[in-house]
């Protein structure tokens, strides 16, 4: 075991853990990178989901005065139905074929997100399903749910303790329909991460608990435009590694 990719690895994972508490989303793509240091994408997805599930378990212990549940009424049901539809391809589609769609995710997802905060548009609440199901979808697929559930709940829930509350209890949603889904197909790969997937739920717990300090202090916008930066250039990189890897370039 490399002593020192394990310290980079939950370091990563609490500085990306803390992060996340007030952009609202962002902990799945950050710490992925990290995690396909150690696993293949498959097995990667299904750690990060145990990782983030666990991390959102925390953040609503933390946060649960401050949840809206008029708007987890409104988007929940949809994203069970999308997580579980996404969960049951991810096992189907071949490795590098997973790394292609991760790196289209981080692209598109983010300027979709940036793009509805520069046009301020409103979504009507009853396209809600809508977004609902895509966001768990592209959960249960690839793990990267929180920018296309953000275009939706961001503008519902202005108050930055309440949007990040309410976005936990809804990543959560997810985190609990799709990984059942990821062990009952991948469950061997999983146990024999079960030592790297320990240490980085206890780092992602840590973080959480510095990101409720920084979501008093700091100015959620500037993290989430540093998070969004960050998951753009990392789909690229996927991007780049998938076309290699089917020779395209």
């Amino acid at each position: 075991m490399d002593v020192g990719l394990l310290g980079f690895s939950l370091a990563a994972t609490f500085l990306a853990a803390a992060l996340t508490v007030p952009a609202g989303f962002g902990l799945a793509t950050m710490i992925t990178p990290v995690v396909f240091l150690w696993l293949e994408p498959h097995e990667a997805v299904a750690v990060v989901a145990i990782v983030h599930g666990s991390h959102n378990a925390w953040k609503l212990k933390v946060l649960r005065e401050s949840v809206d549940y008029s708007s987890v009424r409104r988007f929940g049901w949809a994203m069970v139905i999308g997580a579980l539809l996404g969960a049951t391809l991810n096992t189907v589609f071949e490795s590098n074929l997973l790394l292609l769609l991760v790196g289209v995710a981080l692209v598109v997802l983010p300027v979709l997100s940036v793009t509805e905060r520069w046009t301020k548009i409103r979504l009507p609440e009853s396209e809600d399903r809508i977004g609902g199901f895509g966001s768990g979808f592209f959960g249960g697929l690839t793990g990267h749910q929180g920018a296309l559930r953000a275009m939706f709940l961001q503008k519902r829930l202005p108050d930055k303790a309440e949007y990040a509350a309410t976005a936990a209890v809804l990543a959560l949603v997810v985190d609990v329909t799709r990984i059942p889904v990821y062990v009952a197909l991948e469950g061997w790969q999983i146990l024999e991460a079960g030592w790297l997937i320990v240490g980085l739920v206890l780092a992602a717990i840590l973080g959480v608990q510095l990101g409720k300090r920084w979501l008093k202090k700091w100015k959620s916008e500037r993290i989430r435009i540093g998070i969004l930066v960050a998951i753009v250039l990392s789909g690229l990189m996927y991007v780049h590694e998938a076309l290699v890897a089917f020779e395209y370039i």
